[in-house]
């Protein structure tokens, strides 16, 4: 009997595809389609303090093989996620599920996470490091000085399960010293990539960019950057602790991106792009793609094969 099953910190998973943060997971009918669907877990919209508009529009855009976007954080404020998971956590317990925020400044983000540590959610918490699509505000995951001042922050006072998301690196000393830093705390998982920054797409025949913000940067994602989320996935999976599980997301169009996530080293992999543009039944259709590889390849469960990949030295 294959078995999709998965485990982060000892707890369980039925699946081990959910959605990225940011796509389809702002509102309570979205977070409820979620939760109606096969997705082993869900992850709210990134939090801010306070509810915000975001950038201006068009914000996004899509392309043959993915997508670009600068949407600038819209969100309904950490209370409405924070009530959301609460009543999930009543209604539903023993199931785990993500709360995402991503404050602004280290100021917003402790006392968000101040606002958590003091409430009764006992689930995940995924503190976003990697926010390219805010004008003004530089990614605090590519300052890695600046990561192990917050993290140090953050411990200081928190207690319960903690991840953090991360921008993709593209240099193998940058996955040493991140990992370093990653390695002196006691953190639950790391999500392995948000979009790649800063890309810029064109409309050749207006001559123009293609979204407002930031004068057409913006964070791409989709197909273009499976290679670069497997790459840190993996790189990460090879420097990390065995105690802090990753999440790989990037990529994702079918069975065969979360076989080769998962290959990589990943134990739980989120589908933002393209679960975008199919909605939840891609969770469905998936799912029975990654059981039919499995089944074929003789594995039972994803530990037959997590972060097993080979290489020409092996």
């Amino acid at each position: 009997m294959t078995t999709l099953a998965t485990e982060i910190a000892g707890r369980t998973f039925d699946n081990c595809l959910m959605n990225a943060a940011g796509v389809r997971c702002q509102s309570i009918a979205d977070l409820n389609k979620l939760i109606d669907s096969t997705a082993g877990a869900y992850v709210t919209k990134s939090a801010t303090p306070v509810k915000r508009a975001g950038n201006p529009s068009p914000r996004m855009h899509t392309l043959p093989k993915g997508s670009i976007n600068s949407m600038g954080l819209p969100n309904e404020g950490l209370d409405y996620y924070l009530d959301f998971v609460l009543q999930d956590q009543a209604n539903r317990p023993g199931t785990t599920n993500f709360l995402s925020v991503a404050g602004t400044s280290l100021e917003d983000n402790l006392s968000m996470l101040h606002q958590i540590q003091d409430s009764a959610y006992t689930g995940f918490v995924e503190l976003n490091l990697s926010c390219p699509n805010v004008p003004g505000h530089p990614q605090v995951g590519y300052d890695f000085d600046r990561v192990k001042t917050v993290l140090t922050a953050v411990f200081d006072f928190y207690t319960k399960p903690l991840g953090v998301k991360l921008p993709p690196y593209f240099d193998l000393v940058h996955f040493d010293q991140i990992a370093d830093i990653l390695n002196q705390f006691p953190l639950t998982f790391v999500n392995s990539i948000n979009s790649i920054g800063n890309g810029l797409v064109i409309d050749p025949h207006a001559e123009k960019v293609v979204i407002k913000p930031k004068g057409g940067f913006g964070g791409i994602g989709g197909a273009f950057v499976k290679p670069t989320a497997l790459a840190n996935v993996r790189g990460l999976a090879l420097r990390l602790k065995p105690e802090i599980a990753i999440v790989g997301t990037g990529g994702i169009l079918n069975g065969q991106d979360v076989f080769e996530h998962i290959l990589c080293g990943a134990s739980m992999v989120q589908i933002g792009t393209q679960f975008g543009y199919e909605g939840t039944q891609i969770f469905d259709r998936i799912s029975q793609e990654l059981t039919a590889i499995m089944a074929a390849k003789g594995y039972t469960s994803i530990n037959d094969f997590k972060g097993k990949l080979k290489t020409f030295d092996d």
